[in-house]
């Protein structure tokens, strides 16, 4: 399951899309919008930040805004920077060592054509994807 600081990092990034090009959005702003705590926020904005992901203005017309394009940010991105590694099981992920089974597990092939399904979804949904699927919604 993908955590609240994964659901919301998706939202904040989208929100900050959302924004005109250029202009910093004050944190409080996007937490009203979003309805989400200001502290919260906080703690997501700085992992955003530190990975480049967003820009911080300071001073009094200061906030937030995307480093880059909306169609430069995927899903997959966002999520595996505030999730880490996505997989549904252990014995197909990068980050933990090759299960000793793995050669004669029969089951696998479940876990890695359900990470490969999870990756292809993730990595090929951007940003502005996600705009234009609101947009579509109203």
């Amino acid at each position: 399951m993908i955590s609240t600081k994964g659901r919301y990092a998706l939202r904040v990034m989208l929100d900050l899309a959302g924004q005109p090009a250029g202009e910093a959005i004050k944190l409080r702003d996007v937490a009203e919008r979003q309805q989400i705590s200001v502290k919260y926020l906080e703690q997501i904005i700085a992992v955003l930040n530190k990975a480049g992901m967003v820009r911080s203005i300071r001073g009094p017309q200061g906030g937030y805004m995307l480093s880059r394009k909306p169609a430069d940010y995927t899903v997959g991105a966002i999520l595996r920077l505030t999730e880490g590694d996505l997989a549904p099981v252990s014995c197909v992920s990068s980050s933990y060592p090759e299960c000793e089974r793995q050669n004669q597990c029969a089951t696998v092939v479940v876990w890695e054509k359900m990470y490969d399904a999870i990756n292809n979804v993730i990595d090929n949904i951007t940003l502005a994807d996600l705009q234009q699927y609101g947009k579509e919604k109203k």
